[in-house]
């Protein structure tokens, strides 16, 4: 039987599973920020963000490289964050008022329907969302849409899923007991532009020029497994919404079956989570 992708439901899910994990993803902001700090300054850096810079943040989440952009932007710049879960913005303006940065503003929107100007930004940024948008094309032509001729787009997805076993191990223990099978090509996932090559030719196909693509090894640093299985099971909505199909006790088998898993990782300096990440970047014509 085939099953057809419901691209609108997937949105509304996606948005409850972030309404639902707002709180917990802000709470880890430290470790997010350990841990995508590196990608995300070399993201900024290829989306050549400058004193005075607009950017539009897409998929801004709880705001961490939000704020980043904000501090190179400075009082005479401006970043706009957006995102479909308005809770998480909530959170990330709150942070933002914390830190005395003025330039910031929040607005929740889909990331393929943006309601901004033509034209209007510098600079588009988005980490860890490009990989969740049912249509990326959409998205994509959107992001070209809202910058001015030579802006530049960055965004940061992970590569291949054995390259990244700190998720993609609990990703198909999950689908294993759920009984889910693996997501056909061109359907949204964390892995969906981990193939080489797979990001530069979105890109290319939205009509932006100039794609170059880095690799950035970024391990994932906690004490052990079992606080990174906190981490996940607390903030990867994903997760859960993948099991909700199953009862109680397959899945806290489930999460007990991915701590006895990630064991793998931990050594002398505690747990480290094999994680690589791309980050791109390309120029709109002018």
């Amino acid at each position: 039987m085939t099953t057809t992708f419901d691209a609108a439901a997937y949105k509304e899910t996606t948005r409850e599973q972030w309404q639902d994990a707002a709180a917990a993803w802000h709470r880890w902001s430290p470790a997010l920020e350990a841990w995508l700090g590196e990608a995300t300054e070399l993201m900024l850096d290829l989306a050549r963000i400058e004193p005075g810079s607009r950017v539009l943040d897409v998929a801004a989440g709880a705001g961490g490289q939000t704020l980043s952009a904000a501090r190179r932007a400075g009082p005479d710049g401006a970043v706009l964050a957006t995102d479909i879960s308005s809770r998480i913005l909530e959170l990330a303006q709150q942070d933002a008022r914390a830190a005395g940065l003025a330039n910031v503003a929040t607005r929740t929107m889909d990331g393929e329907q943006l309601d901004v100007a033509d034209g209007s930004y510098d600079a588009v940024i988005s980490r860890v969302g490009l990989i969740y948008f049912p249509d990326r094309q959409k998205a994509l032509g959107e992001a070209r849409r809202a910058l001015r001729p030579g802006g530049r787009l960055s965004a940061i997805v992970y590569s291949a899923p054995e390259r990244n076993g700190f998720f993609s191990i609990p990703v198909g223990i999950v689908r294993r007991v759920a009984g889910l099978p693996a997501p056909a090509p061109g359907l949204p996932g964390p892995f969906s532009l981990g193939q080489p090559g797979a990001l530069e030719q979105e890109f290319l196909a939205a009509g932006f020029e100039d794609a170059e693509m880095h690799t950035v090894d970024a391990p994932l640093g906690f004490e052990s497994a079992e606080e990174c299985v906190r981490f996940e099971r607390e903030s990867f909505g994903a997760l859960h919404a993948m099991l909700a199909g199953v009862d109680d006790e397959a899945r806290e088998a489930a999460w007990d079956e991915i701590e006895r898993e990630l064991r793998q990782f931990e050594g002398p300096h505690g747990f480290v989570g094999p994680c690589e990440l791309l980050v791109g970047a390309a120029t709109t014509p002018e």
